[in-house]
Order: C-alpha cells, then sequence, then structure tokens
C-alpha cells in the first residue's frame, strides 16, 4: 500500500518505500458494505428496526421513549428522549464496537451546530473558511448575489478553458456547502452543468459565488423549538430557461413551519410545451419530496395534522391538478406526473396559489437583483449568528 499523502514518520524514510496493510475499513469493494450489516445487526439486536424511508436511519420506541440513530459510514448522531437509556445504549455498543462518544453534537461532516433555548442553528461556516483559503479567495471582495441578474449562461461560447481543472475543483467544493447555503443552489446546480467542458464566462460565474461566500460563511438554517409541525412548501419554474435545450429549472423549498428542511434546484428531463406545463412538472417534483418527508414523520410518530399545502403562481398548473378530465393541454403529459391530481384528491396536499412576488421557490429557479435575492433568502429562514448586530 502506497504512503497516504499528509502521512509524517518520525524518520527519514527511503524511497519508494511502501506499507504493510493489517487492516482495512475504506479500501476493500465490500469492505463498506460489511461494516454496514454487521453494525445492523448489532443494532436489530438493541430493538431497532430499518426506516422504510431512510435505510441509513435506524429507530426504536418503547414505553413512550424513542431513540433515533443516523449512521454515515462508521460516523453516528443519537438522538433520543431517554439519557438514561441512551448511555445504556451506548455502553452496551462500546463492548462490540471501538466507539468514541464525542459528547452533544457540535461538528459533524463538516456541519457546525449550535444550540440555545431558541432553537438549533446549522452551518458550514469552517468548511466555507477553509474552501476559501483553499482556492485562495479569503481576501476577495465580497458581493450581495452568488449570481448576476438575468445572467443566461450556455455552450456557445466559443472561449474554453485550456484547463478546467480549477473550475471543477471549485463547482465540487461547492456543492456540499449547498447542503446548508439554499441561497447558492441555483449557483451551484447551473455550473455543474458545464463540467465537461466549461468556459471562461462559466469560471468568472463560479468566482462570483465564491465572492459572494465570502461575504456571507457563517450563514445557515435555524430550526426554532417554538416551530409547528406543518409541512408548507413553495414551488416554482422557469420555462425553457437553458438556452442550449429549452428544458425549464425545477425549484421548491420545504418547510416545518418556519424551518427549511428541504430544497432542490434542478433541470426538467424533458422540454415542456407550456409554462403551465413546466410549472406541473414542478409540482410533481415537489408532491413526491413531501409524500416522502411525511412518510418520515408517520415513522417517527409525529403527527402531521390536515394537509401539506403547496403554493404554486401558476393558477393553470392548480387547475391541471384539481381537474380530472383530460384535453388537449395535458394528454401528451407523462401519467406519473398526475401523481399530484392523486395526492389532492386523497386530501394528502393541498395546492394554494400565490403571488409572484411571493414565490420563495424563485431563488431556486433564475439569478435575481440583489433585493428580491435578500427578501426571498429572509422568508427562507436563514440566518447568520455570526454577523455583526
Amino acid at each position: 500500500m502506497s504512503i497516504p499523502q499528509g502521512y509524517r514518520p518520525k524518520g527519514e524514510l527511503p524511497p519508494n518505500v511502501v506499507c504493510k496493510l493489517q487492516k482495512s475499513l475504506y479500501g476493500l469493494k465490500q469492505a463498506s458494505r460489511q461494516w454496514f450489516a454487521k453494525f445492523s445487526s448489532a443494532l436489530h439486536d438493541e430493538g431497532f428496526h430499518h426506516s422504510a424511508t431512510d435505510h441509513s436511519l435506524f429507530i426504536k420506541h418503547f414505553n413512550g421513549n424513542f431513540i433515533f440513530l443516523l449512521v454515515y459510514v462508521d460516523d453516528v448522531i443519537l438522538a433520543s428522549n431517554n439519557l438514561v437509556e441512551l448511555e445504556a445504549l451506548k455502553a452496551r455498543l462500546h463492548t462490540r464496537f471501538q466507539l468514541k462518544d464525542l459528547g452533544n453534537l457540535r461538528y459533524f461532516l463538516g456541519l457546525e451546530v449550535a444550540r440555545s433555548e431558541k432553537g438549533i442553528f446549522v452551518s458550514q461556516r469552517p468548511y466555507a473558511l477553509q474552501l476559501l483559503e483553499d482556492l485562495g479567495y479569503l481576501g476577495s471582495k465580497p458581493v450581495s448575489t452568488p449570481m448576476e441578474a438575468n445572467l443566461k449562461l450556455g455552450l456557445d461560447e466559443k472561449e474554453k478553458l485550456a484547463d478546467p481543472t480549477l473550475y471543477r475543483r471549485i463547482v465540487g467544493k461547492l456543492q456540499y456547502l449547498t447542503i446548508t447555503r439554499p441561497d447558492i443552489s441555483y449557483s451551484v446546480n447551473k455550473l455543474s452543468q458545464f463540467l465537461c467542458t466549461p468556459r471562461v464566462t462559466h469560471l468568472h460565474a463560479a468566482q462570483r459565488v465564491l465572492q459572494y461566500v465570502k461575504g456571507t460563511p457563517g450563514q445557515g438554517i435555524f430550526f426554532a423549538t417554538n416551530s409547528e409541525v406543518k409541512l408548507h412548501a413553495y414551488t416554482d419554474s422557469d420555462w425553457a430557461a437553458c438556452p442550449d435545450t429549452r428544458r425549464s429549472t425545477t425549484g421548491f423549498c420545504i418547510f416545518v413551519g418556519t424551518s427549511i428542511i428541504s430544497w432542490k434546484s434542478k433541470k426538467q428531463h424533458t422540454v415542456s410545451r407550456s409554462s403551465a406545463e413546466a410549472e406541473y412538472r414542478a409540482l410533481a417534483n415537489t408532491t413526491c419530496e413531501v409524500v416522502w418527508l411525511l412518510s418520515i414523520l408517520k415513522e417517527l410518530q409525529i403527527e402531521h395534522v390536515g394537509p401539506a399545502l403547496l403554493y404554486c403562481d401558476n393558477k393553470s398548473a392548480q387547475h391541471i391538478a384539481a381537474n380530472p378530465v383530460f384535453h388537449e393541454r395535458t394528454k401528451h403529459i407523462e401519467i406519473d406526473c398526475h401523481l399530484v391530481r392523486e395526492k389532492v384528491q386523497q386530501g394528502v396536499i393541498k395546492t394554494v396559489h400565490v403571488s409572484t412576488r411571493d414565490q420563495v421557490a424563485d431563488i431556486l429557479t433564475k439569478p435575481l437583483f440583489p433585493n428580491q435575492f435578500n427578501n426571498f433568502k429572509d422568508k427562507m429562514g436563514l440566518k447568520n449568528i455570526f454577523a455583526p448586530s
């Protein structure tokens, strides 16, 4: 096995030395699968069961108490309302595995967690600062938005990058930052579409995102303790937004009370013949996500009263969802898209019209002017606890 990058031995080593591999967890193809199978077996012995909606989540309910365990390879998060049983579980698992208890959750896979009586704040501030330092942008001038308003990026520019390595490195690092930053999700999604043959204009756009992150490194999501358990979502689309393929862009964001928990910005798979069709496809994608979240709440035994509300600014798409009759404008839409209509009739979701100026998902479908961008960003509930008050 070759010497790992960054390894610093105590003494001098001769050239071309190798390590003797005694035990490997990450190197073998079946290692991660076998490790997860062994760990899952141990949890099943403890009375846990797999979540049907998220296979990395384990759930245990007993005597009105609960323990939730979320695992990522060999990193584990535990949550419970019974601290005595939680400590007993960690002690039992420690007899079978070499565990290291890091205490209350503060840092996990690049996520920084801060807790108070008002709620929980999750950000990626250390990762964002490290990203800027690695790429040499700690001293760059901050900008107010991650992308210039009305900017249309495509493949028609002739000047290709001689070496696309830097561009791919920037976009790859920014993709992980979108875990807690819905405000840059559209920009990163757009830039990811040109990884194959990036142009100079694409690199300039990626550098602008870094300048925006420089001004807001500590921005993240706040989960308020007084937030009610009620799902509501905003869904939108930008019809024929891609200048190369004329496909539309879907954007949605889903809230529990006032806290955003899910969002997406994605180019649609097919070309829509009308703006109503593009909006309806966005409704379908959002409905799938809402149904999945409702399933998780049900597994966690958290009651959700009434239908989830879907806010849409296109009345035609709402009428298609409510009208059970096929006609000329909708017969070419795939049957699976009509799950929106099915869920509306079942009372799982309810579509609600919202004006375009209040459509929060607009920030996930197109670049906006600073006033619009900051308005929607505030409505998403994004905060920066590190900014001076």
